[in-house]
């Protein structure tokens, strides 16, 4: 059986669940144990026997009597370790057998058994065995003290174990008898230690020694030193040793407690929960309410090692079930343990407590029992029973009821002050009871929480009363809280108070205080980096920087290490010797001067730190202040490749720190470095170390310019050369990355004592790396500022000591971090420095609670329910008091105690009451600064059993959340729930001021929650609210009216806001300016306070809460608010539903994995010269960012072929290539990091899309060499002008006088007539009277010496009908208004254009009808005029004419009115037209045939005819020179047929010339028709005769003649390119109607005849006849005038 302590032994039911791991482990495997295997065990176990034994003899001759003395005083605390080392037995006996080192225990055991021997040989066996040595007679010799600390943790902050009493070393019952010997403790700290160890020979040496110590303590051999054992000691000689065997064993004994101390914090790590633990209840038990004679059992289980122990109490007297037999039976089985109470009656009714106990602590469990009596059943004798005092538990240890030490202190050292250089002392006087002489406190002092270790600056001591500690040269570095600890085993009592430094009065008046804690952060072989805190005096004047001094340790020479001050508390100190150590100090400097220097700095190496832990763990000589560092000779190496993982670890606007890794590819030789540095963006790379190599892989970089950015790289060297650099940083910029934090707030004085204030403010926003605060304080109207404390405090909260009592005082405060020292913060509210009530804060006693109720009543109890006191007196509220007395008729009674422990809530059951009597009730509230006055009486009520159906009135309604709308009111369910479950709550509300009739109803169905948020309220309005539960019987009683609440929001109201920070955590964060000392944050989920803190982590700092989601789930779903105690209301909420989760976690993956934000994706596009651009645009990139770009996954860095450029300001990332090839088709991807946050974007050329991008770049490189020369900037293209001509234009660029242009049309030049200026860029060519045979290909040519470009315009099929279109446009557009002509055949309307082409549709509509064309109604073209004739016109045909002209796209119109007087006009004029057409056809007329002059020789026969025309048949006759002729012999004249006229002349003479006329006359009219007969004689000239033939030959030529020059004039016409077509309408002849005849002469007579008539009838205009349809008639073409 495992060997067990003995409390252990007495509890064999312990709870296998909470046995440590690896004691289950061992114990499982040792049941496990083969025979094999423990005959190997056995002998090796023989051999340790044989060890132990001769250690045995030997410790009798080696011991000295200081030794036995030592081992006396210390033999209690080994006592407390030896439990371990049998626990440590057991786990090594287990370990052993299962093993694989059975094999090594054989095969060293002779080993074992050689070294067993050495131990009679006297101290030098004891060296050779280092591990029996360490455990066995080292602890004798050095003591009880040093073996704890070898063993035990060596932690340098305080433990944070609950102070407990140590276990009393005796059992209760047969442990009482004297025994001579002390048991050990069990402590679950100290584990067994093997299987740490590195090598199997230690392990079974460590074995071994162990075996031993066990041997000897089981025993007792050793134990009682005799004086025998004195005497031989005093007559033993002593082996002399050298002085390196000396310094070898200090050595192995230094790295052997080395070794203890890291496998025990190896076991602590892998056991954190450790073996021994408190008592916890698993399940508590339960209250439970019963009738008279039955039974009741309750129940809880409890967990905690060793197995508590578990008594009960009723009402705080322990329950024996001796006293009572079967009354009660108590059980405990495998940690569920029963109280079950038989046969209750009415004095069971108490407050039952079960109370768990073991070696670690006590914890207890309440539950109630409520035994109801039936009605009638009442006991006489508890009707008038007064109130009995109940005994009081007396105290219990944790070791049940044996004694414990009790720790006090005595003449107590006090708040103390000194000045930096002077000497100073601490103590007090420590009383421990009992006194055992063989148990000694451990005495420990701490500064803050931190473990103090002696030095030269500190001394301790412990006279065995009195505990001391004396610094002998003070420093600001000394000023803190210090705390003695006195530790007596596991329990412990602690004293503590502060010390104060000042600053030494400084050598020059006005120069600033030391700096203080000068420490080394990191040591290299190159710099050490050298940190400080600044002083808080700064002697009036601004610190402007501090500068660093050195010195060699060994050495009295300091050295400044820079020249110019530096303000930042950190600073490398380079060019140090390697392998030398350096202490260190700072001064501070202001313009006054430079302060005193600081304390110095530890002593540091300036060593690598892989060189230092070296030499650490093998030292080779005795530390002398120097390190000598020897290397071996370097071999032929190979050329060292680039380091890696190259970063800056620290930048500010001095310097830069850079850390890399050495090569991979290095040689056997060691390496040296040279850094390089550039100016970001360019490649200009200077060498920082251009004269002495960097031995250490970290480097410090000065002499770089601030605000600049800066790229670093890194190049290894050896003997064999100068290898390849390493990866360049990112660009750094040289600047303070931490900024000087901001002033702290809210800066709030309490007081505390007669010379003490407490001083508490919150952080300041934004605040990183605070060292801590520095506090001043001034008295009120002085204006002189003392600093509080003189080293920088951390938290929030210092108590400013010192001070004068009843003076009033201000203070202010400032933060502290390496950038330097924040603004002073506001001043304070003077506060006067006095005592106060309730530990240092200022308090008063709280108002009395009001509006008593009554929640439920029973024959024999009632339960109140009251209201919080307006007032709390400034701090929170602790308990409550019920005074209670009877009113008997009317007369009040003496008032009674219902609770002698105070109460935290608002209801409270109040029993033993008397049935149908009458009672009255106060309450008094309580808090630190004690009892408050109580309420006023309530008003009577009556003790009786409530047997209503409906559920009773809820109680603590309370308001939160008010806002100027809304509110969330909260209350709690009836204690009396009536005689069915409640089923939900009803809320009313109402105006303060309104009556009681105007409650109203806020929610129409019953509410199942226990809050609602009511909204539409007011603003500026009071309300009162009220809440009613219900049940299945109805409604029951309202609650209390709760306080008027005014719907108002609030100055400085604040909401809960939901924040995720840039790790993706999701979080609620509210925050609060009117917090009290007091004040804490309370949350709630859904109104419910928050006790699983398995999904949430709450946080609070100041004035500031956070509510953190572990994991952000469906379950986490509702409504979160936060209250702020002791405050006047300030609460808030959110609610996180379905959405406003998916919404966060959309945010939090974006937050964890952040993205960096394009305002573009990734695009291409095609430059000026043909090059291909790929861009993408970030919305912000920092000074790190950089960017990688991926062609086919392949990456692709700048050089000739790709121009890759990065633009942080804008965040611009482009790469240009000059030429897309075709094996540039794939896919290009843009990756982008900066910080934590990447993105990428790609895309996507292949296939069609990189020929067409390919195609492009290629155009557009052809486009950029033509524009080297003349060329089109705008192509050739047309508009129509508004007199409808036609323009061809382009716009043309880079000219010159030498450049001229030529027009083509179909291949054939185009002759223009003037030479183009090209101003203002633009080439025109103008196209009048536009029509499709203006229809083909124009083309323009630019050209100079310089080359040509050419634009061409293809205007056919669409592009021709678009261009028609738009003439056909600007055509109608200038149609003019319709107007009215009448003529001879009817009415005519008509438009002009500018001119008209056939593609322009004409249209008429006649009252919104469409004209259908007859022969009546035509319409027609001539020249620019469309008319619309409309012949024989009657009353049909008034109305509306719309003329529409359709372009091709739009219907153009235009309209005129053909009715009413427009009409009759027109139709008269058309009559009247009429008859002088019909007057002018049938009047009287000569057509032709007669000659104007005819010329005839004399003797000759003149016959000369004409026709004439007339209807009716016109009479002829003959004129001679205007007289009458008739006819005679020699002159005939005939009149045939009615219109042949011939006149005949048989032979002339000369007096037959003359003038003939012949006169045509009818009833229409009269023409006349002159020719001139000359007769020439025979004697004169040759005879000339122009009759018909002549007069027909000159005609003929005459026609001929005209017919020549019109072909000319056609074919001048067909080569100019601007035609003009002459469009008509051709005349249809009558067909009764006589053709004229075609001579020139005959036309001109008959004009001129007409010239002549009578006008009897008026000569009607000559008007062309309409044919159906638009026709053209026959037009000369004209040459366009110039």
């Amino acid at each position: 059986m495992m060997s067990l302590p003995f409390y252990q032994r007495h509890h064999e039911h312990y709870d296998r669940a909470y046995r440590h791991k690896a004691l289950q482990s061992t114990v499982s495997q040792y049941q496990k144990e083969t025979k094999s295997k423990s005959a190997v065990y056995a002998q090796g176990s023989t051999a340790y026997a044989r060890g132990s034994a001769a250690y045995r003899h030997a410790s009798a001759a080696d011991f000295s009597l200081d030794s036995s003395a030592t081992y006396s005083h210390g033999s209690s605390a080994y006592d407390l370790e030896s439990a371990a080392y049998s626990y440590g037995s057991t786990a090594y006996d287990h370990s052993a057998a299962q093993s694989k080192r059975s094999a090594a225990y054989s095969l060293d055991s002779e080993s074992l058994s050689k070294s067993s021997a050495a131990y009679s040989r006297g101290s030098e066996s004891i060296n050779k065995l280092a591990a029996a040595y360490r455990l066995g007679s080292e602890a004798y010799s050095l003591g009880l003290k040093d073996s704890n600390l070898m063993i035990e943790d060596q932690s340098y902050k305080m433990s944070p174990k609950a102070k407990r009493a140590k276990q009393n070393l005796v059992s209760e019952d047969k442990e009482n008898e004297a025994v001579d010997y002390s048991v050990p403790i069990f402590t679950g700290r100290e584990v067994s230690i093997s299987g740490i160890t590195d090598t199997e020979e230690e392990r079974i040496k460590e074995s071994a020694a162990y075996v031993a110590k066990r041997n000897l303590f089981a025993t007792g051999e050793g134990v009682s030193v005799s004086k025998v054992a004195k005497s031989t000691s005093e007559e033993e000689h002593h082996e002399k040793k050298s002085r390196k065997v000396a310094i070898r064993e200090s050595a192995e004994r230094v790295a052997l407690k080395k070794t203890l101390e890291e496998t025990q914090a190896f076991h602590k790590k892998l056991n954190q929960d450790k073996l021994l633990h408190a008592p916890e209840f698993v399940i508590e038990p339960r209250s439970h309410t019963i009738w008279e004679k039955q039974n009741v059992k309750f129940h809880c289980s409890v967990a905690g090692w060793p197995a508590p122990r578990v008594t009960w109490y009723k009402n705080n007297v322990p329950i024996n079930v001796q006293t009572h037999p079967g009354k009660y039976i108590i059980e405990s089985r495998y940690g569920l343990h029963s109280l079950e109470i038989t046969t209750c009656d009415f004095d069971d009714t108490a407050q039952y407590r079960a109370s768990a106990m073991n070696v670690k602590g006590e914890i207890s469990a309440y539950a109630s029992l409520v035994v109801k009596r039936y009605k009638g059943e009442i006991d006489a004798s508890l009707l008038y029973a007064g109130t009995s005092s109940m005994p009081m538990g007396f105290g219990v240890t944790p070791h049940g009821y044996a004694s414990r030490f009790e720790i006090s202190f005595s003449d107590k050292f006090d708040v103390a002050f000194g000045r930096e250089g002077e000497t100073m002392s601490l103590g007090c006087t420590v009383v421990i009871s009992p006194d055992i002489k063989r148990f000694k406190p451990d005495i420990e002092w701490y500064r803050n929480g931190v473990l103090i270790t002696p030095s030269k600056w500190v001394q301790m001591h412990w006279s065995g009363e009195r505990a001391s500690l004396t610094l002998t040269h003070a420093n600001k570095e000394d000023e803190g809280l210090y705390t003695l600890r006195v530790v007596m085993g596991e329990y412990y009592e602690e004293y503590s108070n502060y010390v104060f430094v000042r600053d030494a009065d400084a050598e020059i008046p006005g120069a600033p205080g030391a700096p203080l804690d000068v420490q080394c952060l990191d040591a290299n072989k190159d710099y050490v980096i050298v940190s400080w805190k600044q002083p808080a005096v700064d002697g009036g004047n601004p610190i402007l920087g501090y500068f660093i001094d050195r010195c060699e340790v060994g050495t009295t020479h300091w050295t400044q290490c820079n020249e110019t001050p530096v303000k930042f508390a950190r600073f490398p100190v380079t060019g140090l010797i390697e392998g030398r150590s350096y202490i260190f100090r700072v001064r501070a400097v202001n313009k006054a001067g430079i302060s005193l220097p600081s304390r110095v700095s530890e002593p540091v190496a300036a060593l690598d730190p892989a060189d230092r832990a070296r030499l650490r763990s093998h030292p080779s000589a005795p530390w002398t202040g120097q390190i000598i560092v020897t290397e071996e000779e370097p071999a032929e190496g190979v050329v060292p490749g680039p380091p890696t993982d190259l970063q800056v670890i620290e930048a500010t606007k001095n310097y830069v720190v850079l850390s890399w890794k050495p090569p991979g590819q290095r040689g056997h030789e060691g390496i040296m470095y040279f850094v390089e540095k550039c100016v970001a963006g360019t490649e200009d790379w200077q060498r920082v170390n251009t004269e002495i190599p960097v031995k250490s892989p970290r480097f410090a970089v000065f002499d770089l310019a601030e605000g600049k950015s800066y790229c670093f790289r890194v190049r290894c060297c050896n003997s064999a050369g100068i290898g390849e650099p390493s990866e360049a940083t990112e660009a750094t910029v040289v600047d303070d990355k931490l900024d000087i934090p901001k002033a702290p707030g809210r800066i709030m004085p309490s007081r505390n004592t007669d010379t003490s204030v407490v001083v508490t403010w919150t952080e300041p926003p934004d605040a990183k790396e605070l060292v801590g605060y520095y506090i001043e304080s001034s008295v009120v109207g002085s204006g002189h500022w003392e600093p509080c404390n003189n080293n920088p405090v951390k938290g929030t909260r210092f108590i400013c000591h010192g001070l004068i009592n009843g003076e009033k005082y201000i203070f202010r405060v400032r933060a502290v971090n390496a950038a330097g020292l924040s603004e002073f913060s506001q001043d304070s509210e003077p506060i006067e420095v006095q005592a106060a009530i309730g530990g240092g804060l200022l308090h008063a006693a709280p108002s009395p609670p009001y509006d008593i109720t009554v929640l439920e009543s029973v024959r024999d109890s009632m339960v109140l329910g009251w209201k919080q006191p307006k007032a709390t007196g400034g701090t929170e509220i602790t308990g409550y008091y019920v005074n209670y007395r009877e009113v008997v008729n009317g007369v009040p009674g003496n008032w009674m105690e219902a609770n002698i422990k105070a109460i935290s809530e608002r209801a409270y059951r109040i029993e033993n009451l008397k049935e149908n009597m009458v009672y009255q009730f106060q309450v008094a509230a309580a808090n630190l600064a004690g009892v408050g006055t109580p309420s006023l009486p309530s008003q009577p009520f009556k003790c009786e059993e409530w047997t209503i159906a409906v559920p009773g009135p809820p109680h603590d309604v309370t308001c939160i959340e008010v806002r100027k709308d809304s509110l969330v009111l909260l209350w709690k369910e009836p204690v009396y729930t009536g005689r069915s479950p409640i089923a939900g709550y009803y809320v009313d509300m109402k105006e303060t001021e309104a009556k009681e009739e105007c409650w109203r109803s806020v929610n129409e169905k019953p509410l199942q929650k226990k809050y609602l948020k009511i909204g539409g309220l007011n603003e500026g309005v009071s309300y009162v609210f009220r809440v009613r539960a219900t049940n299945q019987a109805g409604v029951g009683k309202p609650s209390n009216v709760t306080d008027p609440v005014r719907a108002e929001t609030r100055p400085g109201t604040k909401e809960v806001v939901v924040d995720v920070d840039d790790n993706g955590v999701i979080s609620l964060n509210f925050e609060c300016d009117q917090m009290s000392p007091n004040s804490k944050f309370v949350w709630s989920k859904n109104y419910e306070p928050i006790e699983d803190d398995s999904r949430l982590n709450i946080d609070t700092k100041g004035g500031k809460s956070k509510a953190i989601f572990k994991d952000l789930g469906e379950d986490d779903l509702g409504i979160y608010s936060c209250v702020v105690t002791d405050t006047d209301g300030v609460s808030s909420s959110h609610t996180i539903d379905e959405e406003e989760m998916k919404r966060l976690l959309a945010l939090s993956h974006e937050r964890k994995f952040p993205t960096v934000p394009l305002a573009s994706e990734l695009a291409v596009e095609i430059l000026e010269k043909g090059e291909v651009r790929f861009w993408l645009q970030a919305e912000k990139l920092s000074g790190n960012a950089k960017a990688n770009f991926v062609f086919n996954d392949k990456e692709i860095f700048n050089g000739e072929k790709y121009k890759m450029k990065v633009d942080r300001n804008t965040g611009l990332i482009e790469m240009i290539m000059d030429k897309l090839e075709d094996k540039d088709e794939g896919t290009y991807t843009f990756q982008l990091q900066d910080g934590k946050a990447t993105n990428q974007s790609s895309l996507v050329l292949i296939g069609d899309v990189f020929k067409k991008l390919q195609d492009e770049a290629e155009f557009q490189r052809k486009e950029w060499h033509r524009k080297q020369g003349p060329h089109f900037v705008d192509q050739l293209g047309w508009e129509v002008t508004d007199e409808c001509n036609v323009m061809l234009k382009c716009k043309v660029a880079n000219i010159k006088k030498e450049t001229h242009i030529v027009w083509y049309k179909d291949d054939r030049e185009i002759m223009v007539d003037e030479e183009h200026d090209f101003k203002d860029g633009v080439c025109t060519l103008l196209i009048s009277d536009f029509s499709k045979k203006d229809a083909g290909t124009y083309e323009v040519i630019l050209k100079d010496d310089r080359g040509k470009d050419t634009s061409e315009l293809t205007l056919k099929d669409t592009a021709f009908a678009d261009l028609m279109n738009e003439v056909c446009r600007r055509i109608a557009l200038s149609a003019t208004d319709l107007k009215i002509q009448s003529t001879a055949e009817g009415i005519r309307l008509y438009s002009y254009v500018t001119y008209y082409v056939e593609d322009l549709r004409v249209g008429w509509v006649h009252n919104d009808t469409q004209i259908k064309f007859t022969d009546r109604v035509k319409t027609g073209v001539t020249g620019e005029q469309i008319w619309l004739q409309i012949n024989e016109p009657t009353q049909q045909d008034k109305g509306r004419y719309t003329m529409e002209l359709f372009d091709g796209k739009t219907t153009h119109k235009k309209t005129v009115d053909l009715s009413g007087q427009a009409f009759d006009e027109a139709f008269a004029e058309f009559q009247r037209l009429k008859q002088a057409a019909i007057a002018e056809k049938n009047r009287a007329r000569v057509l032709g045939g007669l000659p104007d002059v005819v010329t005839i020789q004399e003797g000759k026969a003149l016959n000369l005819s004409c026709t004439v025309w007339g209807d009716p048949t016109p009479e002829v006759s003959w004129l001679k020179n205007e007289k009458p002729f008739v006819s005679d012999a020699n002159c005939i004249l005939r009149f045939e047929h009615g219109k042949n006229v011939s006149f005949t002349i048989s032979t002339v003479s000369t007096h037959d010339s003359g003038k003939y006329s012949i006169v045509v006359k009818n009833s229409y009219g009269t023409e006349t028709s002159d020719v001139t007969v000359i007769v020439i004689s025979v004697s004169g000239l040759t005879d000339t005769v122009q009759g018909h033939d002549q007069n027909n030959t000159t005609a003929s030529k005459k026609k001929k003649t005209m017919a020549s020059k019109q072909k000319e004039v056609e074919k001048k016409d067909f080569i100019k390119p601007h035609v003009k077509a002459i469009i008509a309408t051709e005349e249809t002849p009558d067909p009764n109607e006589i053709p004229p005849v075609e001579i020139e002469k005959d036309t001109k007579s008959n004009q001129r005849a007409a010239k002549k008539t009578d006008g009897k009838a008026a000569v009607a205009e000559k008007v062309p006849q309409p044919t159906q349809g638009l026709e053209r008639q026959a037009k000369k073409p004209l040459e366009k005038k110039p």
